[in-house]
């Protein structure tokens, strides 16, 4: 679980900032504009790491921890706080926390789905002109598997295909009623994280473990990506405003893409 990403913009600049990686995959991230970020997760060392690859190339104060379990409501909600007391504003939300445990199912929603919509939510709160707030951007990550079956992964893949029909949906919503914040999905392949680990364990998999070889010859078929990558697509997003609604998807062989849809009728009254 990696947690939420918050991202403040500085008044007058066109500030951009990566994402969140695990601190086992540390190439050179992209280069930034000034911006501030807090960072979320429940573990603490993780999350400590991570703050500390950020400082080393950028000022350590753009660059605060906040240790939050994100299906815990409570905290996630004194988390959002503690940003806005510590930074002033918020401009972007990076809905990133994810696991892949078949077998603790019922945690795996409410990791990869609940606390996406609830994050959702709390940033339409904070950013959403209607509140108040400036407007901003926030980016949900969702996975391949959210566009496909995955016969070996039916609940995370449930998941993923719930955070993609929740954002399109809240991103017309969004559009509707002028909220000023947009909203998009990014579909990853297979990135080198340590949630590909999760596949050799049984206590993650549970009655699919005896299937991570052919889990295995997937990822070896459509190969395994640098993060990196995954913070270009996330730059793209936040850099480009005509962007609302959209699902990008990132694989090693096509690079940057996005899924089309048919047009969807009844959403572009606004009132």
């Amino acid at each position: 679980q990696y947690g939420i990403t918050f991202v403040n913009r500085p008044s007058g600049r066109s500030a951009v900032c990566p994402s969140v990686r695990p601190p086992s995959a540390q190439p050179p991230l992209p280069p930034c504009l000034p911006a501030q970020v807090a960072l979320l997760d429940r573990n603490s060392e993780a999350g400590q790491e991570s703050k500390a690859a950020l400082a080393e190339q950028f000022e350590a104060q753009r660059t605060v921890f906040i240790q939050c379990d994100v299906t815990d409501q409570e905290q996630l909600k004194g988390a959002f706080k503690k940003v806005i007391e510590h930074f002033g504003r918020l401009d972007i939300v990076v809905n990133n926390a994810g696991v892949n445990n078949e077998k603790d199912w019922e945690s795996t929603i409410q990791i990869n789905l609940t606390s996406v919509i609830r994050g959702t939510y709390l940033g339409l709160e904070y950013m959403g002109k209607g509140n108040g707030g400036n407007g901003g951007v926030i980016i949900n990550i969702s996975s391949l598997a959210g566009l496909m079956p995955a016969a070996f992964q039916p609940v995370y893949c449930a998941t993923k295909h719930g955070v993609i029909g929740f954002t399109r949906s809240i991103a017309l919503a969004a559009n509707m009623e002028n909220y000023g914040v947009r909203l998009n999905t990014i579909c990853p392949g297979f990135v080198n994280t340590p949630i590909l680990q999760s596949i050799d364990k049984e206590e993650n998999m549970g009655q699919y473990y005896s299937y991570k070889d052919e889990i295995k010859n997937m990822m070896q078929f459509y190969g395994v990506m640098d993060p990196s990558i995954i913070a270009e697509g996330l730059i793209t997003i936040i850099e480009d405003d005509t962007l609302n609604g959209e699902v990008m998807k990132i694989t090693a062989s096509q690079g940057i893409h996005f899924q089309q849809y048919s047009q969807t009728p009844f959403t572009s009254a606004k009132r």
